[in-house]
């Protein structure tokens, strides 16, 4: 009798234990950039391996419909977490001085910002836009850095024509030759064009960061409201996303399969080959092989900002301490790639 009253005591108390941890467990909802494809792998690594729930925390992630797209998203506190692309948080800071949302980790160290054309129809190089038709979605991250683009690589903007079009038809229209180049991330409008027909001979990418742009690319946004009362929470995400990142770098293959889980129509070479573009060109660089993942220079970021200020009139320009803030981090130690 007294045996079944203890166990039936642990039994209780164990239940009571696992209640309290899961009420104890911080909740929070993620806005990613975009669809889940190849390049969103590190964090649905970290999701699916339970780096977050390891961590204490009950994750949510949702996709997104562009780079901009998670500002708003995260400043509202619609969502408490996202990932967007840290330039157009520079403006969004300067539009907004009140909401002093911040960048806490760097997904992108180079952007992917890119003009994609057609060798076929005249598009090869910065310069030979001039003439041509620009396809742009107007909430594009590339095209948000068009103006400083422009300016870097002396074009003649009044010599290229701008054609509003969504993000669904961009690489379709190049494709059918409706335009002569588009603005995009360059594995994404790569890949795509590729599906639509198009011979990669005939793809030229003119990456952004090659000619003339000092920037980054997307990062982790945070809300300043959430971040102040769960800094700990924050400190937790940022250190489950990098053993995703870590991860994924030391197995594309095995981390892209985390991609197929969330999206049931996505071919896995295919975000594989985006995946492994997105590592080779953006997120494995010199600079986070010495640094370590997710952090930034100051000095670099606080050059952007300025690059940025070339084409763009600042009414309240931030600096890069009110755009970046690095006590979320890991140590560099626990950040670095093996």
């Amino acid at each position: 009798m007294k045996a079944r009253l203890l166990k039936s005591s642990l039994v209780a108390l164990a239940t009571l234990v696992s209640a309290g941890g899961a009420l104890a467990e911080t909740s929070i909802k993620f806005a990613n950039d975009w669809k889940w494809e190849g390049p969103a792998a590190p964090l649905l690594t970290a999701w699916n391996a339970g780096y977050y729930e390891a961590e204490g925390l009950d994750v949510q992630m949702d996709t997104g419909k562009g780079s901009l797209d998670a500002i708003p998203r995260v400043a509202s506190g619609t969502y408490q977490i996202g990932a967007a692309d840290i330039n157009s948080l520079i403006k969004f800071r300067d539009k907004n001085p009140d909401l002093p949302i911040k960048a806490v980790f760097v997904i992108y160290n180079a952007p992917p910002f890119a003009i994609v054309g057609r060798k076929s129809l005249g598009v090869s190089s910065p310069k030979d836009l001039e003439g041509k038709t620009l396809g742009a979605p107007a909430p594009d991250g590339a095209y948000a850095q068009w103006k400083a683009f422009v300016k870097a690589n002396d074009i003649d903007a009044d010599a290229v024509k701008i054609e509003n079009v969504g993000f669904p038809v961009r690489e379709p229209m190049l494709a059918q030759g409706k335009v002569d180049a588009i603005t995009g991330f360059s594995f994404s409008s790569f890949i795509n064009l590729k599906a639509n027909g198009v011979e990669e001979d005939d793809i030229s990418v003119i990456l952004m960061s090659d000619h003339g742009l000092d920037l980054y690319g997307n990062a982790i946004i945070v809300n300043p409201a959430f971040a102040e009362s769960n800094p700990d929470a924050v400190k937790a995400f940022i250190r489950a996303t990098v053993k995703g990142f870590q991860d994924t770098v030391a197995d594309p293959a095995a981390a892209v399969k985390n991609v197929l889980v969330h999206n049931d129509v996505a071919r896995e070479a295919v975000e594989l080959e985006r995946l492994q573009m997105a590592l080779d060109q953006n997120i494995v660089t010199a600079e986070v092989m010495t640094n370590g993942l997710g952090g930034v220079d100051m000095a670099r970021l606080t050059r952007s900002i300025d690059q940025i200020g070339d084409t763009y009139e600042f009414s309240a320009k931030p600096s890069a301490e009110d755009i970046f803030d690095d006590s979320f981090l890991p140590d560099a130690a626990d950040r670095m790639l093996k």
